[in-house]
């Protein structure tokens, strides 16, 4: 691995568009930026969704994955998720070898659990440099301790850590900046499997959220590990996340204020969206309404569903876009001034797509490495469409499938649709929830990972042609035991250019990613310096490198800034 400098420690349902603007004048011939290679790498993991015809309302939900490295020798492992209960089938763990392909290493491993498993999050519970691993479910929650060899040991009982409702997306942050992960768990609804929810034509169909009462996203501090076991209070009323409940569906962490201290977004469906601010106290201020991201344009709370964030027109700060249902739009929202939002789908492009779906999801990543943010977006339905039935998807799920998207960015805030010159990701309909990201290569580009109900998750290889080059940032806390610093805010200076990313792999919707900070830089091929600004507030110069490289930059090795 290469060094910056001396400083650093180096360790898609038919074309469909109800606006009035045209569709995007994309040329479907052209060369695709991703290629599926599941089948060649060795992942064979098929989700199990439970029987289908009971339309129990948990299957159409889940389930997530995670990219990250489980044992630390430099590589993205693949974690996937079951949702077909105690007696379905369990998750998989897969190791990626040194070859790229991927080796099952599930038996034994104390990930291979059974359950209604809904999400992942990871992240260095008890600082001693290896990742763990939280699962979400319905009916509860798991954390697993990473042993080193390979194997996780199951600490949910000892942690202290409850979550008895449905929970689903879920983010490890450092609220109260103590140098210990708490977490943050986005709950659904209290679902009442005894109801039954006919459709339309009388057609039975998976129960919407309206019917059930929200549940609050539960906050849980880490208070510093005991007996070899990370320590967790549940402190969601005391710091005010309990006051208003909603059906939470996605969960971010990120400064959105711009005061220094991790704030937290949950995306409702059909309800508006909490942002929660933080006051520094242990307490949180919900103030989604006043900040603009409670609702939409119009003032309508829509189905409210996967988050990605980035700075989508170089602006320095933190842009939102959440996905929705096929008949609304996903929206895109800009932080103009900081934290105030404004919801500019429109100008941005987003609502002149070939195809609309209901979106799940979702990522805003430099794919083609130009220096600008792309977009990708997978998509199911929830309820039955009137698609025939699909050999690949079986006739139950055929009804719920839809095409995937993919928006080239510019830089300045505009996107434009390129799906149709992507057949590996957006041609064939899918029930897809799950999306991550990642370099899993090694080559610096960002490869993306697809769960589906009901069916194969599918890895998909990042062949982009003429792509820029490429800085790909890794921060870390050797104070903390060497874990990444979560919430940390990554700057890259080239010339009179600059770019923003976070460290922090919750986003999307149920999955954790690459945690490194991934750059795109078009033809710069030297990066000027790098600045870090700290989880407990402090920032950090670095001296400026040579791009295409993976650098590991660790707090107190640059020099301070006022």
């Amino acid at each position: 691995m290469a060094a910056c400098a001396a400083s650093l420690l180096v360790s898609c349902q038919r074309p469909v568009s109800s606006d009035s603007e045209n569709p995007s004048d994309e040329d479907p011939t052209g060369v695709p930026w991703f290629r599926d290679v599941t089948d060649e790498l060795g992942l064979d993991f098929v989700h199990d969704a439970g029987p289908v015809g009971g339309y129990f309302m948990p299957q159409i939900i889940g389930s997530g994955a995670a990219l990250f490295d489980f044992n630390n020798d430099g590589l993205l492992d693949v974690y996937l998720l079951q949702n077909g209960g105690p007696k379905g089938a369990k998750n998989r763990l897969y190791q990626q070898l040194p070859n790229g392909r991927f080796k099952d290493v599930s038996a034994g491993s104390g990930l291979d659990i059974a359950g209604y498993n809904m999400g992942v999050a990871i992240g260095d519970v008890n600082n001693d440099g290896l990742p763990d691993v939280l699962v979400t479910q319905y009916g509860g929650v798991k954390l697993f301790l990473n042993n080193g060899d390979g194997t996780f040991t199951d600490v949910t009982d000892e942690s202290g850590l409850k979550n008895p409702g449905w929970g689903c997306s879920a983010a490890f942050l450092d609220y109260d900046r103590d140098g210990w992960l708490d977490l943050v768990i986005a709950n659904y609804v209290e679902f009442d499997p005894s109801r039954s929810c006919p459709g339309t034509n009388d057609r039975s169909e998976y129960c919407g959220p309206n019917l059930f009462p929200g549940r609050a996203a539960r906050l849980f501090h880490n208070t510093g590990v005991r007996a070899g076991v990370p320590r967790f209070e549940d402190v969601t009323v005391a710091s005010g996340l309990g006051m208003h409940a909603g059906p939470g569906l996605g969960v971010v962490s990120a400064d959105f204020d711009g005061d220094g201290w991790p704030d937290i977004l949950v995306a409702n469906d059909g309800k508006a969206n909490h942002l929660w601010i933080n006051r520094h106290d242990g307490t949180f201020s919900e103030e989604a309404a006043s900040r603009g991201l409670a609702v939409n344009r119009m003032g309508t709370a829509e189905a409210n569903m996967g988050i990605a964030l980035g700075d989508v027109a170089g602006a320095d700060r933190f842009d939102v876009f959440i996905t929705h249902l096929t008949a609304e739009t996903h929206t895109l929202w800009t932080q103009e001034p900081r934290g105030r939002f404004q919801d500019r789908t429109p100008q941005a492009g987003l609502t002149r797509s070939r195809w609309r779906g209901t979106g799940f999801g979702t990522v805003l990543g430099d794919f083609d490495q130009d220096g600008a943010l792309d977009l990708a977006v997978v998509q199911g339905r929830v309820t039955k469409g009137e698609k025939p039935a699909n050999e690949a998807l079986g006739a139950h799920w055929s009804l719920y499938a839809e095409h995937n998207q993919l928006f080239t960015g510019d830089g300045a805030g505009r996107f434009r649709d390129i799906s149709s010159r992507n057949a590996d990701l957006c041609g064939a309909p899918n029930v897809a929830r799950g999306l991550a990201y990642g370099d899993l290569t090694g080559e610096g580009a960002l490869d993306l990972l697809v769960t589906t109900i009901g069916n194969k998750a599918r890895l998909f290889r990042n062949v982009a042609p003429h792509r820029g080059h490429w800085l790909l940032v890794r921060a870390v806390d050797q104070k903390l035991g060497g874990r990444d610093a979560y919430g940390a805010e990554v700057r890259v200076y080239a010339g009179d250019r600059r770019w923003l990313r976070l460290i922090n792999p919750g986003s999307s919707f149920l999955c954790s990613n690459d945690v490194r900070a991934h750059f795109g830089l078009g033809s710069i091929e030297r990066v000027d310096r790098i600045e870090i600004r700290w989880p407990d507030g402090t920032a950090e110069d670095f001296l400026g490198c040579d791009a295409d490289r993976r650098i590991v930059l660790s707090k107190g090795a640059g020099k301070p800034r006022d």
